[in-house]
């Protein structure tokens, strides 16, 4: 597989079903925005963490792949010519948000009682989830603004919104596997 092709060098490309739309489509922004994601994930997989989390996120990566997928492919070329949907994948469904959820709840069940907001960080590893967490948020915000102008698939944005959590929850998690500091952000009051 080549890997330059050159169709790309005047700021344009392609959507899966050949629809050529500018780099800055605000598609390409979505799916761009979860391939960002999917790479800071990479990055937490990378740190020292625990096999069931290294697991889960390798699955979500996955998932983002399809995700990603799902949003390259224009609702108008979706399907193919024979009545056959185009992406032939397993598409990001409820049993992928519920996995996220029962992920969550678990972590949540070992963790002390959240009773303030947290401040990023305290170890890298944490930051990191935080800064995923972050680059979730503004997938889906750029996803949300996307489902206004065409139409997605529901789950997506539904997915996207658990992930965030789970990623939160899980900054929680390695703060406390890794024996950090959780400095919970207590507002000064106006005096």
């Amino acid at each position: 597989m080549k890997i330059y092709t050159k169709t790309g060098d005047k700021g344009e490309t392609s959507l899966f079903g050949g629809t050529r739309v500018p780099k800055y489509n605000l598609r390409i922004e979505a799916y761009g925005t979860i391939d960002e994601l999917n790479s800071y994930l990479g990055l937490i997989r990378d740190q020292k963490i625990d096999q069931h989390s290294t697991e889960i996120l390798i699955s979500i990566q996955n998932k983002l792949f399809t995700l990603g997928a799902m949003l390259a492919t224009p609702p108008e070329k979706a399907i193919l010519k024979s009545g056959k949907e185009r992406l032939n994948i397993n598409k990001v469904n409820s049993e992928a948000v519920l996995l996220l959820e029962n992920e969550i709840d678990t972590m949540n069940e070992t963790l002390p009682a959240m009773t303030h907001f947290v401040l990023p960080g305290g170890h890298t590893t944490v930051s990191f989830c935080h800064i995923a967490r972050c680059i979730c948020r503004k997938a889906e915000r750029i996803t949300t603004q996307l489902s206004v102008e065409s139409e997605i698939d529901e789950q997506i944005l539904i997915y996207l919104n658990r992930l965030s959590d789970y990623l939160f929850v899980l900054a929680r998690k390695l703060t406390y596997d890794n024996n950090a500091q959780e400095i919970q952000w207590i507002p000064e009051k106006i005096k």
